[in-house]
């Protein structure tokens, strides 16, 4: 087990040495290939931590001390993407080295998803163009560096971009997709993708990049003699060693390094040597910590054979039992009995003693309340005591309360606020458009539609709760579920609004909604509440990225959707965006001005109670009925008699059970 411990560390140093061992070229080692026009296209998602971004800034600024770099010569440029996609610097950019790096020093990392597809057509479309310094018959190179799987379609844009003449290297690290990889790829695949474990050995792809602009390689087309690595460099190599090892005087061969022996290790008792490295070990009778340096007693308890009642106590070379806290061990040596200070009458509580082991605590019967003095209790009004969140009346009952709303109204469902049936208690997002197809002008009349909405709702903390979520290429979350609690607080901030502009992303949007919007952070009530939750998705256009994915979540997730299309809007994506069934739940227009239509349309989908009288709609309320209000009353006085035997018959059976026990 030590052997294979030492060998999995020799090949992961190994990996290791390969990848930084290669050294910095100096100017009479600039790689004279002919012209390329190469651009890096690097992952700058969220996923990727600060100091992995580093590593792949100096892996570029490595790579480009080896070009011969200028405008005659190599020319290179830096794009950067997560959500969204930005040019650092263009082709035409830089002619010398020192402005380069110090342009690549300088990039702030976006810290956003991973839309690699949207991505790769940025740079077809921008970076390789004759304004961004793009050359005529001057090969085209891509290096893509992610590490994650990309959240958009990558297949058919890479195949456009390499049936464009562009060649593409897919390099990925640790969390990377290989399918995806060879999917952006150029062919040969063995060429053009790579696949490394962690971002420190990204430089395995870059010497393998380099020598394939820079040509020949000695190490491979000579007998360089070198006992474990050859590393090139142009006209020229030297010999390296792997990990664990020293070069010797000759300047080929290698020796090993015994760490143990040198007293380079922290091993606590014992430690085995193997090249370059060590691992280590305990004396007998004790086992290796999970920190693999120290050492622990061996615990006995562990065995599983000990019999202790409750807590086994390891000792060297054996254990004893104890007991838990208001325990005494029997004569045994393994069993524990509890104590019991309410049947042993050691307490002082005036009605109710409730015991634990060796320990007691006060209660009171049903409609008494415990004292400071956690011994005593008083009769006690619930309505006049605590905070009992009526909205109208509080009505108390021995122990307990209830409340009841006015004529004409009902008791919601949390039993406490009160309402009509204007509208359903519900948790609602909205999710409109703010792609720059919109424009400013009809940006509003969608304002004054998504106020017509509200106007059609019971706003309020404990009834209907309003979200706002606008999108274009990136979300943004206007105001959360809890943010206001009133119709006209919610109206006012819509107005307030800003116009986002730039594309159609309705997938991200829909994803932002299931994993954000309906959380509990965000205002949503607990799905034990059985509160409906509804999305509203409003759109003029062709989703740029795929819905199909987060619309079958929403619904899988219990969330009711509403799909609202205006002129370009594709009636197909609406359809799979809305609940069944379609007619409920799909509306489309083709011009803005009609979208207040739509608006009143709704409210006979939020309450639909509704008439049609001499051509008009009339919203009727079917809640306000006093028989209605009625049997709620007598329902709720039917449920309080009902509690009130029940919470009887449940003390009766408590001072049964502490009897019964006492007799023990």
């Amino acid at each position: 087990m030590r052997q294979l411990r030492g060998l999995c560390a020799f090949a992961l140093l190994t990996l290791a040495a390969l990848a930084t061992a290669r050294p910095k070229a100096g100017p009479e080692q600039k790689c004279k290939s002919g012209p390329v026009d190469l651009v890096f296209l690097i992952d700058s998602s969220r996923s990727v931590r600060p100091h992995e971004f580093e590593t792949m800034r100096k892996f570029m600024i490595d790579i480009l001390d080896t070009l011969d770099i200028g405008l005659n010569a190599t020319r290179v440029g830096v794009v950067q993407y997560s959500s969204q996609v930005r040019t650092e610097f263009s082709l035409r950019a830089h002619a010398k080295l020192d402005s380069m790096v110090k342009g690549i020093n300088e990039i702030i990392p976006l810290a956003q998803g991973t839309m690699t597809g949207l991505a790769i057509k940025y740079v077809m479309n921008e970076a390789f163009t004759a304004e961004a310094g793009d050359r005529p018959k001057v090969p085209n190179v891509v290096v893509i560096v992610t590490d994650g799987r990309p959240q958009d379609r990558v297949t058919e844009v890479a195949a456009e971009a390499r049936e464009k003449g562009i060649e593409i290297y897919a390099v990925g690290v640790a969390r990377a997709d290989m399918t995806s990889l060879r999917a952006m790829a150029s062919p040969p695949f063995e060429d053009h993708v790579f696949l490394v474990e962690s971002f420190d050995l990204i430089h395995q792809f870059g010497l393998q990049f380099q020598d394939k602009l820079c040509g020949m390689d000695l190490c491979l087309e000579s007998d360089h003699g070198c006992e474990h690595i050859c590393e090139s460099s142009p006209g020229s190599y030297h010999c390296l060693c792997l990990p664990g090892y020293t070069l010797n005087d000759d300047g080929k061969t290698c020796a090993a390094i015994n760490l143990c022996t040198e007293g380079k290790h922290d091993c606590e008792q014992i430690c085995v040597s193997s090249p370059g490295s060590f691992t280590c070990d305990c004396n007998k009778g004790y086992k290796l910590n999970d920190d693999k340096k120290t050492c622990s007693m061996i615990d006995y308890c562990s065995f599983g054979n000990h019999s202790c009642n409750h807590e086994c106590v390891s000792v060297l070379n054996g254990y004893h039992c104890t007991c838990n806290e208001g325990y005494r061990l029997l004569d045994d040596g393994k069993t524990c009995h509890a104590i019991d200070l309410c049947v042993e009458g050691k307490h002082d509580c005036e009605q109710i003693c409730i015991s634990g082991p060796g320990v007691f605590t006060c209660d009171c019967n049903k409609g008494f309340k415990l004292n400071k003095d956690k011994k005593t209790c008083t009769n006690m009004d619930l309505c006049n005591t605590v905070e009992h969140g009526c909205e109208h009346q509080c009505v108390s009952t021995p122990g307990s309360y209830y409340c009841i709303c006015p004529e004409g109204q009902l008791l919601q469902e949390d039993g406490k606020s009160c309402g009509t049936c204007k509208s359903a208690n519900i948790d609602l997002v909205l999710l409109i458009d703010g792609s720059k197809s919109v424009r400013p002008q009809n940006f509003e009349l969608v304002k004054k539609f998504v106020n017509q909405v509200v106007d059609s709702l019971d706003v309020s903390a404990h009834g209907t709760r309003v979200g706002l979520v606008q999108y274009s290429s990136r979300v943004r979350t206007e105001f959360s579920l809890n943010m206001y609690h009133t119709a006209d607080e919610i109206k006012a901030a819509v107005m307030k609004v800003d116009y986002m502009e730039k594309g159609t992303m309705t997938g991200l949007a829909l994803k932002h909604m299931v994993e954000n919007s309906f959380s509990e952070a965000e205002g949503a009530r607990p799905a034990s509440r059985n509160i409906p939750r509804i999305g509203l998705v409003f759109t003029d256009g062709r989703s740029q990225d795929d819905i199909t994915e987060y619309a079958k979540k929403a619904k899988e997730a219990g969330i009711t959707m509403y799909a609202v299309g205006v002129g370009k809007a594709v009636e197909d994506e609406l359809r799979e965006i809305a609940s069944e069934p379609l007619e409920k739940h799909f509306y489309y227009t083709t011009d803005f001005t009609a979208i207040s239509t739509i608006a009143e349309n709704l409210k006979l989908n939020v309450c639909p109670a509704a008439e049609e009288s001499q051509g008009e709609i009339e919203v009727k309320d079917p809640c306000a009925c006093e028989s209605l209000v009625e049997f709620q009353q007598a329902t709720m006085s039917s449920l309080e008699q009902l509690t009130q035997k029940l919470s009887g018959m449940t003390a009766r059976l408590e001072q049964l059970e502490n009897q019964l026990l006492s007799r023990k």
